[in-house]
């Protein structure tokens, strides 16, 4: 499989995805992903956007400016 960018190979990977919201900055580590060698572009499969948005949702409530979490393991 090749990057939708810059057409580099795609390695399954780890990263730390960040999230701006309104009231607070999202920070969730250890997520699953596909990242480009070439160009580093990272992309994830459906189940973990799913889970990311999950955890976007409930971290909207949380009153803090900045939250770190970890990526929940399967």
């Amino acid at each position: 499989m090749n990057c939708f960018y810059c057409k580099g190979t795609l390695k399954n990977s780890i990263t730390t995805h960040v999230i701006k919201l309104k009231s607070c900055i999202l920070i969730i580590k250890n997520v699953p992903c596909t990242e480009c060698s070439q160009c580093g572009m990272t992309f994830f499969d459906n189940d973990t956007a799913l889970q990311i948005e999950q955890i976007t949702k409930d971290m909207k409530t949380a009153f803090t400016e900045i939250a770190v979490v970890n990526y929940p393991a399967a």
